[in-house]
């Protein structure tokens, strides 16, 4: 594998839970739709479980929240999932200044 290999890698599967907080961010998803919105948005397919567990553990978490609609579970963006978010933002403008 090589070096930007491996960076795509860890900056997409790896730490799907930014691309899980940017989805719920533009709208609420179910979660069964949140990995083909993931591949349309992003331009990568995650895993059919790993976003479930994400997801799972990122509503432990505070970062989102689910309600019941239609008995499906719809789940939405915190304001603390928010924050985390500018957080990335805010890191990645900082790695991306270093290297320019």
């Amino acid at each position: 594998m090589t070096p930007f290999e491996r960076l795509t890698k860890s900056n997409t599967k790896e730490n799907l839970w930014i691309y899980i907080l940017a989805t719920l961010k533009k709208h609420s998803n179910y979660a069964w739709d949140l990995h083909t919105s993931i591949e349309k948005d992003f331009g990568f397919k995650p895993g059919n479980i790993t976003p479930y567990r994400v997801l799972y553990r990122l509503e432990e978490q505070g970062f989102v929240k689910s309600e019941a609609e239609d008995r499906r579970r719809v789940y939405k963006i915190t304001e603390i999932g928010e924050k985390e978010l500018d957080k990335v933002k805010i890191f990645y403008s900082k790695v991306l200044k270093k290297i320019s």
